[in-house]
C-alpha cells in the first residue's frame, strides 16, 4: 500500500479459534477511508437485519483511521464499530489513547471479530503475530486490575482494551476501556463492551514496532508543523482545563443539563464541579493521546472513598455534566470516585448517568418504590456508587437500568415515556438542544441515535469561528434554513474524522475542511480538495443512513423526546425555547436527496 497505513486487517473467528489475515484494496480506501467509514462498508456486505446484536455471528468490527499512529495532529483514534445492542441500529464508538497505534504498529489497520469462544479469552497481537489466550483468570477483573495484569503477561509496553464486569454481563450500557488508571479512555456509546461479553472477549491487546511511511515525509512535517501551531494558539483553554472547563459556559448558555433536564440554572453547582475547580484542587497532571498537541486529560488524586491516595483519569464535560448537572452532584471529589467507578466497572458515563437520573425522577413520581431504590435521590453521590456495582451485575434496581433509558420506560409504562430521554434508544449527550437548536436538528438525525459529535455545530453557536468557512453571529435559537444547512455542512464534514482516524476537537482547535484536506494529502500524496473531503464524507455519511434504513428506520424515528419538543427550560438564557423540528425536517431531507 502506498500510504501511512498498513494494508492489512484480520478476520477472527472465535468459536472455531481461527485467525485469517486480508488485504484492503486501494480503492475501496480512496471511496471509504479506514475507521467507521471502511466499518460500514463492510458491515453493509454482510448484514443480516434478522440477527441480534448478541448473536455469536454479529460482527463486531474495530477499525483504526486511515491516520492513526502517524504523527498528525490527535492521529489517535479507533472506532469500534457493529449493531448496537442498546439501539439495534448502526453503532460506532470512537476512542483515542495509544491502542490504535499499537495496533498499527503491529502491521494491522483492523480487526473483525466473529463466534464466540467457549470459555473467556482476550487476543494478543505482536508485531504481526497473533494469540488467542485464555483469560478465565481475568473474568469478573475490574478494567483497571484486568490492565495491569495483561500488560504483566505480554509486554509492559503494550495497549490494553479490555471489559469490565458491566461488559462481561452484557449489560447494553457497557463500553470498552482503553488504557490504565491515570490515562483511562473508553470506546464508551452504544454497548460495544456488551458485544464483546457475548464473544467471551474480555480483552485486545497490541504491541508492535512497525513505524507509519510517508510519500513524502519533509511534507508531511511542515503541514503538521503548521497546523500544530495554529491548534495550541487556539487551544490554550483546553490545554488548561480540559473538556471539564467548558461546564460554566454551558450553564450560562442553557446548555448544561439539569435535573434530567427540568431546570434551568445551576450557577454555583456548576462552578464547583468545573475543570478550573478540577485545576485548583484535585489535578495532578495532563495527559495526552498520541501525537496530541493540546493534552485535554487530566489526571487527578482523590484524598477519600475507594480510590483515595491513587492517581486516576479526572471526569470530563459529559461525565461532570450527567453525573453533576443532571443529578444535581456538585461534590467534585465525589464526581471523581464516580468516573472512576465507571471507568472500572465498564460502564459508559453519559448513557450511565442518563439511566440514573431517569431513574431518580422514576423514584419522584411514584414509578419505582422507595424501598427498591437504594437511597436514590437527587444531589447525593453514595447511592449512585451503589447503583454503579448494581447496574453492571444486573442486580436489584440495576437490572432495570441496564439496558438503558428506552427499556426501562417500556418496563416502566407510558407515564415514564413522558420524561425517558433518548433518540432511537441512544440516551442524549449533555447539550441541550433548546439552547443549540441545531443539535435538535442533528439529535434527530444522526446516524447511532443522539450523538453530538456527529455534527458539534454548536461550537458555531458558542462563538467559534473558522475564517473563510463557518464564520459571522447566528441566531442559536432560529429553526431555520440557515440552521440546516450549518447541521448538513457540520454532519458532512465531521463524518470524515472517525475515518481519517483523527480527534473532532482539533475541529474546534481551527481543522476546518481545508487544512484536513491539506493534512491527509500530505500523509498519503492523494492530492486532496476540501471539496473531495465534503463529498467523501457526504458518501459516509448517506452510507450509514442506508444501513439504519435496512434495520427498520423510518422518517417516523426522526424525532427527539416528550421533553425537548414540549417542555422549555424554566429559567436562564434559553428559557422558553422550543425547537421547530417539523419546518426543518423537509428542507434537511431535500438537502441530502432523501426520499
Amino acid at each position: 500500500m502506498n500510504g501511512p497505513y498498513a494494508g492489512r486487517w484480520l478476520r477472527i473467528d472465535l468459536s472455531e479459534r481461527r485467525v485469517e489475515e486480508r488485504d484492503f484494496a486501494a480503492e475501496e480506501i480512496r471511496q471509504w477511508l479506514l475507521g467507521s467509514g471502511m466499518a460500514a462498508h463492510l458491515f453493509d456486505r454482510w448484514l443480516e437485519p434478522d440477527r441480534d446484536p448478541l448473536d455469536p455471528a454479529s460482527p463486531l468490527l474495530i477499525f483504526n483511521g486511515l491516520l492513526t499512529g502517524t504523527f498528525a495532529p490527535a492521529a489517535a483514534r479507533t472506532s469500534w464499530c457493529g449493531r448496537s445492542p442498546l439501539t439495534g441500529i448502526w453503532n460506532e464508538s470512537n476512542v483515542g489513547g495509544h491502542w490504535g497505534t499499537q495496533l498499527r504498529y503491529a502491521g494491522y489497520d483492523g480487526l473483525v471479530i466473529v463466534g464466540r469462544a467457549q470459555s473467556p479469552v482476550y487476543l494478543w497481537i505482536d508485531d504481526g503475530q497473533v494469540e488467542i489466550r485464555d483469560a478465565a483468570h481475568l473474568w469478573g477483573l475490574g478494567t483497571f486490575e484486568a490492565h495491569d495484569r495483561l500488560r504483566k503477561e505480554t509486554d509492559p509496553e503494550a495497549q490494553v482494551a479490555c471489559i469490565g464486569p458491566a461488559g462481561e454481563n452484557r449489560v447494553r450500557i457497557a463500553g470498552v476501556m482503553v488504557g490504565g488508571r491515570a490515562h483511562n479512555r473508553a470506546a464508551g456509546r452504544g454497548g460495544m463492551g456488551a458485544v464483546m461479553g457475548a464473544k467471551h472477549l474480555k480483552a485486545v491487546v497490541v504491541h508492535g514496532t512497525q513505524r507509519p511511511v510517508y510519500p513524502d515525509p519533509d511534507r508531511m512535517r511542515r503541514v503538521v508543523r503548521d497546523l500544530n501551531r495554529t491548534l495550541r494558539s487556539r487551544s490554550e483553554g483546553m490545554s488548561l482545563t480540559g473538556t471539564a472547563g467548558g461546564i460554566p459556559g454551558a450553564e450560562h448558555f442553557g446548555d448544561l443539563p439539569l435535573k434530567n433536564w427540568r431546570e434551568g440554572s445551576w450557577p454555583e453547582g456548576a462552578q464547583a464541579i468545573s475543570g478550573q475547580k478540577i485545576r485548583e484542587t484535585i489535578w495532578v497532571k495532563d495527559t495526552f493521546c498520541h501525537a496530541c498537541p493540546v493534552g485535554c486529560g487530566k489526571a487527578v488524586r482523590l484524598s477519600s472513598g475507594p480510590y483515595a491516595g491513587a492517581v486516576l483519569e479526572g471526569p470530563e464535560y459529559e461525565t461532570l455534566a450527567g453525573f453533576g448537572g443532571n443529578l444535581l452532584i456538585d461534590d467534585l471529589e465525589g464526581l471523581a470516585t464516580i468516573n472512576a467507578r465507571c471507568n472500572d466497572l465498564g460502564l459508559d458515563t453519559i448513557s450511565t448517568s442518563a439511566v440514573i437520573s431517569f431513574a431518580a425522577e422514576a423514584v419522584e413520581r411514584g414509578l419505582i418504590p422507595a424501598e427498591e431504590a437504594e437511597g436514590l435521590t437527587w444531589s447525593d453521590p453514595r447511592p449512585v456508587l451503589t447503583l454503579l456495582d448494581r447496574i453492571a451485575r444486573r442486580e436489584g434496581l440495576g437490572d432495570l437500568l441496564a439496558d438503558g433509558v428506552r427499556a426501562a420506560s417500556q418496563r416502566l409504562g407510558p407515564e415514564a415515556a413522558r420524561f425517558a430521554v433518548h433518540v432511537k434508544g441512544m440516551e442524549v449527550p449533555y447539550h441541550d438542544p433548546r439552547a443549540f437548536v441545531d443539535m435538535a436538528l442533528n439529535y434527530a438525525t444522526a446516524n447511532r441515535g443522539a450523538c453530538h459529535l456527529e455534527s458539534l455545530s454548536y461550537w458555531h453557536g458558542y462563538g467559534i469561528e473558522w475564517p473563510g468557512w463557518q464564520e459571522g453571529p447566528r441566531d442559536r435559537f432560529a429553526s431555520d434554513e440557515e440552521t440546516v444547512r450549518l447541521v448538513v455542512t457540520f454532519q458532512d464534514f465531521l463524518a470524515v474524522y472517525n475515518p481519517l482516524g483523527l480527534c473532532k476537537f482539533m475541529v474546534k482547535g481551527g481543522m476546518d475542511p481545508k487544512r484536513t484536506a491539506t493534512l491527509v494529502s500530505a500523509a498519503t500524496g492523494w492530492d486532496w480538495t476540501a471539496e473531495d473531503l465534503m463529498r467523501t464524507g457526504r458518501r459516509i455519511f448517506d452510507l450509514k443512513r442506508r444501513i439504519n434504513r435496512r434495520l427498520g428506520v423510518t422518517r417516523a424515528d426522526d424525532t427527539l423526546p416528550h421533553r425537548f419538543l414540549h417542555e422549555p427550560r424554566p429559567s436562564g438564557t434559553a428559557a422558553g425555547v422550543l425547537p421547530d423540528l417539523e419546518a426543518m425536517l423537509p428542507l434537511y431531507y431535500e438537502l441530502r436527496g432523501w426520499e
